[in-house]
């Protein structure tokens, strides 16, 4: 892939998945076109040698593996992980809020959102809903506003004038968006979805719609900025950027060795439910390729897992936040996460594959300590490691304003990790010699 097709599709996949049900949804038409197979969990599996294959779970999770010619125990595998979603606001069960001549919607929280730059933005709503049909039958689909609906309007300098002093945002009583005037009648949001699914052509349109998870997201593109374009500026970089590389990679890698994509959701949130990396779901993919818990047993101590996740870039207005020597730069390389108490799952030989890796893709590459006097973020990297025992090192791209409506990443970082990633699919040996 040239480089300038991997940005033009990576912006095209940060705009396709305005939430995780969005984001597996592109990544499943990204491996349908490449050949992959899909899987049913709850369907039995005939795996060939070589063969290519996929499976998801709740929508929102999704496992891709090329398989090599033998049993995964004999050279274990290349493993890359991400997280399909992203602090945002969430629409509360009970959503309708009518008031003072205007219609708004509750929302929740999601992750450890930077609130304010949520203020006046343009925003939509996407997720899932599932509706019944007169015979009983439960289905569930996407659905996207697609444009801007609602807003939530930031509170005039008159009327606050100690706002850009010391401002603090109430989360239940300021971030309600307004969506439009009131009406007499009162506001439907079940017939208002089913109307969108109807203009989406949704076989579901016509059913009872009985619950939902949905999102509020910023409708402005991704795009690439700066004076010589060097920066990509969008929402939801953390993680999706780290989705599309660990999954380009994977289908572009050549065949030979046994290789699997793992994207997580709930990752902002702990991991700790069915498809997060709390739950089960890598281990019981990784127990139906092996065949028997030996066979599995064997391949672990074989492999190794890239877990991706966007670091911290040294901010120039805040340079005393970082350590001084282990301050990434954007555009200078993806970077290894490191920190003595194990937030990340790196350390030397696993640090020492990918340096290995990095170096066969000719790409440099960063290291980032948080400063001994702050506390650090995790990823799924530890919690993948301790649930299955497989030797991890975390890496991720240097961001700015990680956890805003609107992050900033380097361009050449981007596609300097996709290439890394490769050069890591491909190594045919992951053993470390003892001396």
């Amino acid at each position: 892939m040239s480089k300038s097709r991997f940005d033009q599709d990576l912006l095209a996949f940060l705009d396709a998945s305005p939430s995780p049900f969005h984001a597996v949804a592109a990544m499943r038409r990204r491996l349908d076109a490449a050949g992959f197979t899909a899987l049913d969990e709850g369907e039995a599996w005939a795996l060939a040698p070589r063969g290519r294959y996929y499976v998801t779970r709740n929508d929102s999770s999704l496992v891709a593996f090329r398989l090599g010619a033998g049993g995964i125990e004999a050279d274990g595998l290349r493993m890359v992980g991400a997280h399909t979603d992203s602090p945002c606001l969430k629409l509360k069960p009970n959503a309708v809020l009518e008031s003072h001549g205007y219609l708004r919607f509750g929302v929740e929280v999601y992750g450890g959102v930077l609130l304010n730059p949520w203020f006046d933005r343009d925003l939509s709503i996407a997720g899932r809903v599932t509706t019944r049909n007169r015979a009983g039958r439960l289905s569930s689909t996407l659905v996207d506003f697609e444009r801007p609906v609602a807003v939530i309007p930031s509170l005039a300098i008159h009327l606050d004038r100690e706002a850009n002093d010391k401002r603090t945002v109430n989360k239940q009583t300021m971030l309600p968006p307004v969506l439009a005037l009131a009406g007499s009648g009162g506001f439907d949001l079940a017939a208002t979805l089913k109307a969108r699914l109807k203009a989406m052509k949704s076989p579901l349109a016509r059913e009872e719609l009985l619950d939902f998870e949905l999102m509020l997201y910023d409708t402005q593109r991704a795009a690439v900025v700066g004076l010589n374009e060097e920066f990509v500026a969008a929402a939801r970089l953390d993680n999706l950027l780290s989705c599309h590389t660990g999954l380009s990679a994977l289908i572009d890698a050549p065949a030979g060795h046994a290789q699997l994509f793992v994207a997580n959701d709930h990752e902002e949130v702990g991991s700790g439910s069915t498809s997060g990396a709390r739950g089960n779901f890598l281990r019981s993919v990784l127990e139906r390729i092996a065949g028997s818990d030996e066979a599995l047993a064997r391949a672990i101590v074989r492999s190794l897992l890239i877990s991706t996740d966007n670091a911290h870039g040294i901010h120039p207005n805040f340079a005393d936040k970082h350590d001084g020597r282990h301050g990434p730069l954007l555009n200078a390389g993806p970077v290894i996460k490191v920190n003595a108490n194990q937030a990340y799952a790196t350390n030397s030989e696993s640090a020492a594959i990918a340096r290995h890796a990095a170096a066969l893709a000719e790409v440099a590459v960063q290291s980032f300590v948080t400063r001994t006097d702050m506390g650090c973020g995790s990823t799924i990297g530890p919690l993948t490691a301790t649930a299955l025992g497989v030797r991890t090192v975390d890496i991720g791209v240097p961001t700015f304003a990680m956890h805003s409506i609107r992050e900033l990443a380097g361009r050449d970082d981007a596609w300097a990790l996709y290439r890394l990633l490769g050069a890591f699919y491909g190594l045919p040996d992951l053993g470390v010699r003892r001396a």
